[in-house]
């Protein structure tokens, strides 16, 4: 039976899908995917930590040149999630015109299929809508 698999490893799915970083047991710095070491200062231990699905509109760009595949414009921001982290994101749900997005926005973690295999698996990616 086909089912969904996360576009990133840190996105995880299910009835209350939420980003998951890995947290140095050390300084507490955050960061996706797997590391050999902190960036911040150095130690090799970390634990996964959820990241809360609210936060606030950093910084914003609206693209209007990419490639081929992808439909333009739309907007590409930062993120400071609630209780810490920073992740960058598409802001979706919204139409990509300057006066509509604003510094300091509040946003909510969404997910949407973008793409599906040929044994009928979607993937699904994350953004981050007006809350």
């Amino acid at each position: 039976m086909p089912g969904q698999v996360p576009y990133v490893g840190y996105l995880s799915l299910g009835d209350d899908p939420h980003l998951v970083a890995s947290e140095c047991e050390s300084c507490g710095a955050l960061f996706f995917d797997r590391r050999n070491a902190c960036a911040n200062c150095g130690r090799r231990e970390f634990r996964p930590r959820r990241l809360a699905n609210s936060g606030v509109l950093r910084a914003f760009t609206i693209v209007h040149r990419a490639t081929p595949e992808v439909t333009v414009p739309y907007v590409s921001g930062i993120v400071d999630l609630d209780g810490g982290g920073v992740v960058k994101a598409n802001i979706v749900g919204i139409e990509p015109e300057p006066g509509n997005v604003t510094l300091g926005m509040k946003v909510r973690l969404t997910t949407f299929p973008i793409g599906t295999d040929s044994a009928g698996t979607e993937a699904i990616s994350f953004g981050y809508e007006p809350a």
